[in-house]
């Protein structure tokens, strides 16, 4: 890598529940990409527009046009985008062709992968295609004359979840069909379209993945133990509701089923940089949940506790990262 410092910007917020979430992960990029390569920009991205705030708390805008910021009297222009946006617009692809359309180097998947892996039922029915087991699913779309929709044959319990969200936000677990209505509407409040997916009685194992121009790195994957009903918000992000258990306490063959999928289903995928992918393992079968293809990073993460059992610092993470965007 040349020596000349680059300026990152590193964006967070975002228009979703996510926000708060994304500047945790924000902050834990910064505080651990090396300042002898890189400086630094967190980038605030809301409805109001696209802000940096100044070391005197002063919010300065980015000029869309080029992605500049004028600092001091000079423009800065950025080198490259690190996206740490739970949600739109960082995680459905939307920042992610702004970039393209502009030029700019940014980590992680290209446009087409980030919209399709944001919209759960899409990314479940193009990976059915390469024979990977879902959970058996129907898509309602919201509307002004929407009605809970026939369920067929599928069992209860069931899940209502946003089709395109994420930390479970919106998501509930039914018993009955006079919680369907209801569930659904929840999940309305976060997507304009929402899945009801039956329930899987298994073990819930998250494994990430990190491919760079230079490394092919599948982390331990981690075992998740709610004490709530399921790994909703709350059991994610408050102490003592959920056990992350990493490497997952499973054999050995099991293991390598869950890092093999994993790795099969970003290359087909065709994603890039860090992701984390959510399966239920029920017996021998293990069942594709969902992908993140803008993972959390904050201190309650899981990925930074995979990068750590496999024996790689935070700061090391984040310069794998940020490295593959220069070669």
């Amino acid at each position: 890598m040349e020596n000349k410092i680059k300026n990152i910007a590193i964006l967070a917020g975002g228009y979703s529940s996510e926000y708060e979430i994304s500047l945790k992960s924000a902050k834990q990029v910064m505080n651990h990409l090396k300042k002898k390569y890189y400086k630094t920009y967190l980038i605030l991205i809301t409805r109001e527009g696209w802000f940096w705030e100044t070391p005197q708390g002063d919010m300065v805008s980015v000029d869309k046009n080029a992605f500049t910021l004028p600092v001091d009297g000079e423009t800065v222009h950025f080198d490259g985008a690190f996206i740490v946006i739970h949600g739109s617009p960082g995680e459905d692809g939307k920042l992610q062709s702004y970039f393209e359309m502009i030029g700019l180097p940014y980590a992680g998947c290209n446009s087409f992968t980030s919209s399709l892996t944001f919209n759960k039922f899409a990314c479940k029915l193009f990976l059915e295609k390469y024979n990977i087991p879902t959970a058996s699913s129907v898509l309602v779309r919201k509307n002004a004359g929407w009605t809970p929709p026939d369920l067929g044959e599928m069992r209860y319990p069931l899940f209502v979840k946003p089709n395109a969200s994420g930390s479970s936000f919106g998501v509930s677990k039914v018993s009955r069909p006079s919680e369907v209505g209801p569930a659904i509407r929840k999940a309305f409040e976060e997507s304009d379209e929402a899945i009801i997916e039956e329930f899987i009685e298994g073990t819930e194992v998250s494994c990430g993945v990190l491919k760079t121009s230079t490394r092919d790195i599948i982390f331990p994957p981690t075992e998740i133990v709610s004490h709530n009903e399921f790994f909703d918000y709350q059991a994610k992000y408050s102490e003592g509701l959920a056990e992350e258990i990493t490497p997952a306490r499973l054999p050995e063959d099991k293991i390598t089923l869950i890092q093999e999928t994993a790795s099969y289903i970003y290359s087909v995928l065709g994603c890039r940089g860090i992701t984390r992918i959510d399966f239920i393992l029920k017996r021998n079968i293990l069942y594709f949940l969902e992908i993140n293809t803008i993972p959390g990073l904050s201190k309650e993460s899981i990925i930074p506790r995979q990068a750590r059992a496999f024996g790689i610092s935070m700061e090391a993470l984040t310069d794998m990262i940020t490295d593959d965007l220069f070669n």
